[in-house]
């Protein structure tokens, strides 16, 4: 096990990689887009300019993809557990298998897992959520709140999603629904990644609304495993007609699997350690996102909770409710842009005063409470 490289909030974590804008994959299916649309009650999230940060960053126009509230939850989760649940219950019931309820077992840093039991609750079926060290108490109540069996482990993430994997394997009506992949495991978090592509597509639509029909130069997007990663490159690498937009990968330092790997050129595990950016502490990047982040990620960059904090704080300011998680795209990019060598960056990115940038906000305040006062102190 590879163990996270020690670094100063001050010398941030960052890397810049020439020639992914060129690599091309294939679509995700279209179907996808058409089952989230007569879902009860969903509509697409708001992508909100916020031209203040433009003016700070020295691009163009600045979108926040607000995923404070998606089909009813403070986050984007609900979008690749709907779509993995829905092909999982089909599968069952074209084998003939019995048709009582099943139990949807799950590890989760918080919303995966809560999107999971809502999901199990509006169709009957059951949960079982393993939730690790480090989860907030009230996100931990709100899991348990949709009628899962919450099981909290006393170890990372990693061990949770072992323990899950171990607990779905030893009931043979459970099923596993797990938003990471190893060897064996690779077509239900497949499934999940095809869910978010619906994200993707909306803001396709939304910034031709907006008058910008050539889509975005650049997007960030926060990253724990590298699913949604994975759906915003598989989105933005397969399409041959149009531009194709830096992607830039954000993580916690305290749990940069992906900068590890981009960095060592293979998939590594990292120790991982305390962050506010609960969601996106995890150790190991999934084996099937893994090819598309080494191949479609142009950079990658490793943010302290002090940079996600003040990042949510100047984002709320501006009406956007965003959890520390939600908050590391902008982060992130302020180190990438600003930081020491951001100009390099920044040409080596292809961004100009004209570009446009769109950041992933994947949680809204509710899906990952803070203590009281960690904002600008750090504090825990």
């Amino acid at each position: 096990m590879t163990e996270n490289a020690p670094s100063s909030p001050r010398t941030p974590q960052c890397l810049v990689r020439p020639g992914a804008r060129t690599w091309r994959c294939t679509p995700p299916p279209a179907e996808v887009r058409d089952f989230h649309a007569v879902l009860p009650g969903h509509s697409p999230t708001p992508l909100t300019e916020l031209p203040r940060l433009a003016a700070e960053l020295g691009v163009g126009r600045v979108f926040v993809k607000d995923e404070s509230s998606r089909l009813g939850l403070p986050a984007f989760k609900a979008l690749g557990a709907s779509w993995a649940v829905h092909r999982v219950l089909a599968e069952r019931a074209a084998s003939g298998e019995e048709r009582g309820p099943v139990t949807l077992v799950t590890a989760t840093d918080g919303n995966h897992g809560r999107a999971v039991a809502r999901t199990a609750r509006l169709l009957g079926q059951r949960a079982h959520v393993f939730v690790p060290q480090g989860v907030h108490p009230r996100a931990v109540a709100a899991i348990a709140a949709e009628r899962a069996t919450v099981t909290e482990v006393a170890g990372a993430y990693d061990e949770a999603v072992r323990l899950a994997a171990e607990a779905a394997a030893a009931r043979p009506e459970a099923v596993l629904v797990q938003d990471t992949a190893w060897a064996g495991y690779e077509r239900i978090p497949g499934w999940i990644v095809e869910g978010y592509s619906t994200l993707c597509a909306e803001i396709d639509e939304q910034l031709t609304e907006g008058g910008h029909a050539a889509g975005p130069d650049l997007v960030a997007v926060p990253v724990g495993v590298g699913s949604l990663a994975q759906a915003v490159v598989t989105h933005y690498r397969s399409r041959p007609s149009r531009r194709a937009p830096a992607l830039l990968s954000v993580e916690p330092e305290a749990a940069a699997c992906v900068l590890a790997s981009l960095g060592l050129g293979e998939p590594v595990s990292v120790s991982t350690g305390e962050t506010t950016m609960a969601g996106l502490n995890c150790g190991t990047p999934s084996s099937i996102a893994w090819p598309f982040l080494r191949d479609g990620l142009d950079a990658a960059v490793a943010v302290t909770d002090l940079d996600s904090a003040v990042a949510a704080d100047d984002l709320a300011a501006l009406g956007v409710s965003s959890g520390p998680c939600g908050a590391a795209s902008l982060a992130g990019l302020r180190v990438v842009l600003t930081g020491e060598g951001g100009e390099e960056r920044r040409t080596a990115l292809g961004l100009d005063a004209s570009s446009v940038v769109v950041l992933l906000s994947t949680e809204g305040t509710a899906a990952n409470p803070t203590a009281a006062g960690a904002h600008r102190t750090g504090g825990e």
